[in-house]
């Protein structure tokens, strides 16, 4: 599979998750309070379970796989690249302020930014790792041409993509709330899921340069991807 195909399936399946943050940022244009909290629920526990499969069988077996390819020993990369993700986003939520979606306590170094402006800094920050993840799954599937990876990419996106649709309304809704027009609301709420085709079009677009790293930037992005399930799905999810 040439660049330009795995280009195009990575705008794909990250464009969808853009689309879906904005499906729930448009929110504003119909009511101004909360989504129902069971749907909220259910679209968390099921992003959750989809990232958590991912990071394991998508992420952290590929690239055991590729190290022991390369000669290397599997678990050395494996592990040491999920760290390395963990602390990566770990090291972010502690220099960047930001507040939680569900959360009453912001969280990182102080600061005069309103309610909404944390939202949307937490939200943006963790789509990255997230858009990472899943471009380079589409990397990995058009350097080996394997099915099954390309059908984990797209699944990777469906289920952040569900995710994705109360992230945007949590970001959009408390504009409106605090008196942005539907209008701006919806715009700010959008962009916190741009980050995804971002990163995700970008990590195709060094993929020659990346493949040697390869089996350290998947556990990395398994890696982050369970931070945000941790940190974040599961416990906003209760």
């Amino acid at each position: 599979m040439d660049i330009l195909t795995m280009m195009g399936w990575a705008a794909t399946g990250t464009g969808f998750t853009f689309m879906m943050t904005a499906l729930g940022a448009a929110s504003v244009f119909f009511f101004r309070h909360k989504i129902s909290e069971h749907s909220h629920r259910l679209a968390l526990g099921f992003a959750a379970g989809i990232m958590i499969a991912a990071s394991v069988w998508s992420l952290l077996i590929p690239a055991m796989d590729a190290a022991e390819e390369a000669g290397g020993v599997a678990w050395v990369p494996a592990a040491g690249g999920f760290i390395l993700g963990v602390l990566f986003l770990l090291l972010l939520d502690e220099l960047l302020p930001h507040l939680h979606p569900g959360s009453k306590n912001p969280e990182g170094p102080k600061s005069h930014l309103s309610r909404a402006s944390l939202l949307f800094f937490a939200v943006t920050l963790h789509n990255i790792p997230e858009g990472m993840s899943v471009g380079l799954l589409f990397v990995v599937a058009g350097q080996t041409g394997d099915p099954a990876m390309l059908s984990a990419a797209f699944a990777l996106a469906l289920g952040m993509g569900i995710q994705n649709v109360p992230e945007g309304a949590s970001v959009a809704l408390p504009l409106r709330q605090e008196g942005y027009s539907a209008r701006k609301a919806f715009t700010f709420g959008a962009l916190s899921g741009l980050v995804e085709p971002v990163f995700g079009i970008g990590v195709v677009l060094v993929a020659s340069w990346i493949t040697p790293f390869m089996p350290w930037l998947l556990a990395f992005s398994a890696g982050a991807m369970m931070y945000v399930v941790v940190e974040e799905l599961i416990p906003e999810a209760h």
